[in-house]
């Protein structure tokens, strides 16, 4: 059952650790079937270096477990909850990277003071307000502060990032971690500089209009 989405995920979860966003077994990564709406995501408790995409859990969008020998992420229902909430988004992604957690722990947004980020997100990186662990409360928060956007950090707690599918998810959890440790480190050095609205709305248009291949014509073409 949805082997191509098991060995997406599972490959979305090892690059948690090999980019330095997670320790130990903390932090996940789901993706979200287009047809059938079931949810691929890890277990729970099992470290990175054991995932196999055979390892995967997959769960409906109610949390029942439609297939997998082993208990699913405890943060299963949060990712459900974005689900539910958001049917744009066919990925979800959650750390607690150093840099970008450091933000969440003062309860303070990402600033958008670099163009990569404005190029991914199209704006900050916002922070939202305390939220009691669990499923309701902690997805709340997440979509009060993304406003529909596709990242979000939660006070005190981790990054929330989301994405038409698994591997985007990841990679703007990636962004958002270098993003948050330039930040972090430019503002040692005295204050940082926002980007205007209009500026980001620029880069961000340019981005999503130059990037990648789509589009990409032959060369004589």
């Amino acid at each position: 059952m949805l082997t191509a989405l098991k060995k997406e995920v599972c490959e979305q979860n090892h690059e948690l650790p090999r980019n330095g966003l997670v320790v130990g077994s903390g932090g996940n990564v789901s993706g979200r079937d287009p047809d059938s709406g079931l949810v691929v995501i890890k277990p729970s408790g099992v470290k990175f270096s054991r995932l196999t995409p055979d390892a995967m859990v997959v769960v409906d969008l109610d949390g029942n477990v439609i297939e997998g020998k082993m208990k699913p992420s405890v943060d299963t229902g949060i990712h459900l909850y974005l689900y539910r909430h958001r049917p744009d988004v066919g990925g979800v992604c959650h750390t607690h990277s150093p840099y970008a957690a450091s933000f969440a722990a003062r309860g303070e947004r990402i600033p958008a003071v670099l163009t990569p980020i404005t190029h991914i997100l199209g704006r900050d990186v916002p922070c939202s307000r305390y939220a009691t662990p669990g499923e309701v409360d902690t997805g709340e928060a997440i979509l009060e502060a993304a406003d529909g956007g596709m990242a979000a950090l939660v006070k005190a707690h981790g990054v929330f990032t989301m994405g038409i599918s698994a591997t985007e998810a990841t990679s703007v959890a990636m962004y958002i971690e270098e993003a948050a440790m330039t930040t972090h480190l430019a503002m040692l050095r005295g204050p940082v500089e926002e980007l205007s609205q209009e500026e980001i709305d620029r880069c961000h248009a340019w981005f999503r209009q130059n990037y990648g291949q789509m589009g990409h014509k032959k060369v004589g073409a």
